[in-house]
């Protein structure tokens, strides 16, 4: 399973552990990504989405089938079916 958000497209990026002494050692940063279940009620039927955190904070703000609807007109490929 790809730590990658549906709606967002928000992955894993490199960076660094920084210690005290300056020394520098590889990490990854991964999104907050939750796995939940969502109800549209345009379409009358409930979808599973992996999502990250700043994604479920935009889709209590528009409603999830006006966010798809806008990341549809963006040319982003969800996965949903409408």
């Amino acid at each position: 399973m790809s730590r990658v958000c549906q709606l967002t497209g928000k992955r894993p990026v490199a960076g660094n552990n920084v210690s005290h002494s300056n020394r520098r050692t590889k990490r990854v940063f991964a999104p907050n990504l939750h796995k939940k279940r969502f109800f549209i009620p345009e379409v009358g039927r409930w979808v599973t989405l992996k999502v990250s955190g700043k994604a479920i904070r935009n889709i209590n703000k528009l409603g999830l089938y006006a966010y798809l609807k806008k990341l549809e007109r963006k040319g982003i490929e969800t996965g949903v079916k409408l």
